[in-house]
C-alpha cells in the first residue's frame, strides 16, 4: 500500500495535476486498490477533520489582516522609512529591499504576498535606478522568504496545528533570530555584489529629522507584530484570538488612521482573502488524508529505524533530514509539504533527542528556501510574472543569494541556541 500511495503521488505530480488534488487522489487510490482494511469513509472524514480546528482559524484571519493593511497602504510608509534608513548606503536600494521584507514580514507572514506586493515595488525601483533586472528580481525573491520566518507566520500556524509538541507562540519566537540572520546574510551578499559591480546609492544621507518623521507613519505597521506577540505571551489571548485582534486593528488603522481604505473597498478585500483562504484550506484538508495514511502505514517508524542503522549522531541526523526536506521542497509546495512531512519527521527527530522547536525551525526555514529553488519555486514564478523575467535566467541570478540562505540554515542546524534562546526566555522550550 505504501508503494501504491507514493507511486500514485509521484505519477500524478509528474503529469501536472495540482498538488492538493494529487494528495487526495493518491490517498483514494491507495485506499481502494492498496489491499488495506481501512474504509474509504476516512477520506471525507479526514477532509473535514483537517480543517475543523480552532487554531487553524488563525490562518484566514492573518491573511485578512495582511490584506487590510496592504489596502490601507501601510506598506508605503514602511518602504519610505526603510529607504530613509539605508537607501543612502552603497547598494542602498538592495538594503531597502531586505529591510522592507523584514518589516513587511511582521504584517503578512507570507513570502508570496511580499513578492507580489512591496517586493515588486522595490524591484521596480531598483531597475529604475540602474540595477540589472535579474539581480533585482533575484534579491526580491530571496528577501521574500523572510516573510514565513519572522512572526506572524502562516506556515508556523499550520505547523503548530499539525504537531502538538510545539505552540504557535513558541514557533513565532523561534523565528525571530533566524529571520534577522536571513536579513543580515542577504544584506552582506548585496554589499559584496554592489562593491563588485559598482552599484551606488540612490540618494544622499537624509537628515535625522526626516528619518524620525518617516518613523511615525510606519509605526502602525510596526505595531502589528508587537500587538500579536505581546498579547499571546502576556496571556491576554490565544494565537487565533490574536489573529482576530489583528484584523480589527488593521481595519481601524486602514479606515480611520491612514484613511487609504474606503468602506466601498472592504468587500473586495474580504473576497480576495476568502479566495486565498479557500485555496489554503483545500491544501490542508487534502494533505491531512495523505499524512494520516503515512502515519497508519508506519512510515515514521520505518524511517527512524533506517536512520538509526546509519548513525545516531544528532547533527548528522539533522543534516540528513534537512537534505531530505530540501529535496521534497524542490517538487512539493510549502503548505502541503508541512502537513505531509511533520507527522512523519517530527517523531523521528524527537526519537534522536532533537528539540521540537529547533526541528520545526529547521523545517520551516528549509521549506521557505525551497520557495526560491527551481523547479517549483513559487516565489520565482511570482517574480517572473510581475517582473516579466525568464525563469532560467532568474534561477541563475538567485544562486549566490540562495547560498547565503543555506549558510543560515546550516547555522540553525549546528547551533540549537539560535532557535531556542528567545522562546527559552518565555519558558516555551522543553
Amino acid at each position: 500500500m505504501t508503494v501504491l500511495l507514493l507511486g500514485a503521488f509521484v505519477l500524478l505530480m509528474a503529469i501536472g495535476m495540482p498538488v492538493a488534488l494529487v494528495m487526495g487522489a493518491a490517498s483514494l487510490v491507495a485506499l481502494l486498490w492498496g489491499g488495506s482494511n481501512l474504509p474509504s469513509i476516512i477520506v471525507p472524514q479526514s477532509l473535514l477533520r483537517g480543517i475543523d480546528s480552532f487554531p487553524l482559524m488563525a490562518v484566514p484571519l492573518f491573511i485578512l489582516a495582511a490584506d487590510l493593511m496592504t489596502a490601507g497602504r501601510l506598506t508605503d510608509a514602511l518602504m519610505k522609512h526603510a529607504n530613509l534608513l539605508v537607501g543612502h548606503l552603497r547598494g542602498g536600494l538592495g538594503y531597502v529591499n531586505v529591510l522592507t521584507s523584514m518589516l513587511f514580514a511582521g504584517i503578512s507572514g507570507s513570502a508570496l504576498a511580499d513578492a507580489a506586493g512591496p517586493g515588486k515595488i522595490v524591484m521596480d525601483m531598483m531597475r529604475g535606478a540602474g540595477y540589472p533586472a535579474y539581480y533585482a528580481g533575484a534579491l526580491t525573491a530571496t528577501t521574500a522568504t523572510i516573510g514565513p520566518i519572522i512572526p506572524p507566520s502562516i506556515i508556523m500556524v499550520i505547523y503548530a496545528v499539525t504537531d502538538n509538541s510545539v505552540t504557535v507562540a513558541g514557533l513565532f519566537l523561534a523565528g525571530v533570530v533566524p529571520g534577522v540572520m536571513l536579513g543580515v546574510a542577504l544584506a552582506l551578499v548585496n554589499y559584496a555584489i554592489s562593491v563588485r559591480h559598482g552599484y551606488q546609492s540612490a540618494s544622499s544621507r537624509p537628515p535625522v529629522r526626516d528619518v524620525l518623521r518617516s518613523f511615525f507613519p510606519a509605526l502602525p505597521g510596526l505595531m502589528m507584530p508587537i500587538i500579536i506577540l505581546g498579547g499571546i505571551l502576556g496571556g491576554i489571548f490565544t494565537a487565533t484570538e490574536a489573529a482576530a485582534v489583528a484584523v480589527f486593528y488593521a481595519l481601524i488603522v486602514s479606515l480611520f488612521l491612514t484613511r487609504r481604505l474606503k468602506w466601498r473597498d472592504v468587500p473586495g478585500v474580504f473576497l480576495r482573502s476568502g479566495i486565498l483562504t479557500s485555496a489554503v484550506l483545500l491544501i490542508v484538508s487534502m494533505a491531512t488524508i495523505f499524512s494520516r495514511l503515512l502515519t497508519v502505514l508506519q512510515v515514521p517508524q520505518n524511517l527512524a529505524r533506517w536512520l538509526a542503522g546509519l548513525t545516531e549522531d544528532r547533527i548528522v541526523i539533522m543534516i540528513l533530514l534537512a537534505v531530505f526536506i530540501l529535496l521534497v521542497g524542490l517538487v512539493v509546495d510549502t503548505l502541503p509539504a508541512v502537513i505531509i512531512l511533520v507527522p512523519v519527521l517530527a517523531p523521528v527527530a524527537a526519537q534522536f533527542g532533537i528539540d521540537p522547536l529547533q526541528f520545526a525551525m529547521m523545517l520551516v526555514l528549509n521549506l521557505a528556501i525551497g520557495m526560491v529553488t527551481p523547479p517549483i519555486g513559487p516565489v520565482l514564478f511570482v517574480i517572473c510574472t510581475v517582473g516579466k523575467l525568464r525563469l532560467e535566467r532568474l534561477s541563475r541570478a538567485v544562486v549566490p543569494l540562495l547560498l547565503a540562505e543555506l549558510v543560515v540554515l546550516a547555522l540553525v542546524i549546528a547551533f540549537p541556541a539560535i532557535s531556542l534562546t528567545v522562546p527559552g526566555w518565555f519558558g516555551l522550550t522543553r
